[in-house]
């Protein structure tokens, strides 16, 4: 098992370690889950009338700052990452692409 793997992003391909990869992999994965919280939340009170996107967005930021929902995402977003990783070095082992039939 060699120690660095590629990286593509935005076109480019980069070999990194795989630790470095992972990271990247999860920040990503808390990113979009953020960006996702931010469209429920600010769209939510923008739609209904209730409140300014500005308002939104602050009550957002108040949200994914909270100590509670960002360790949740992290810990989601790790244990996904090393269950892909998991599950293809299964594959990999076992000389097959997994699928059944």
């Amino acid at each position: 098992m060699s120690d660095t793997t590629q990286l593509v992003m935005a076109g480019a391909r980069t070999a990194v370690p795989r630790r470095v990869k992972r990271r990247v992999q999860v920040a990503l994965a808390v990113a979009l889950t953020a960006g996702l919280f931010f469209v429920v939340i600010a769209g939510n009170g923008y739609l209904t009338g209730r409140t300014t996107f500005q308002a939104g967005f602050q009550a957002w930021l108040a949200f994914v700052r909270r100590p509670d929902i960002l360790t949740t995402m992290v810990a989601t977003a790790v244990v996904t990452v090393l269950l892909v990783y998991w599950q293809r070095e299964k594959e990999r082992k076992s000389g097959g692409s997994g699928r059944l039939g």
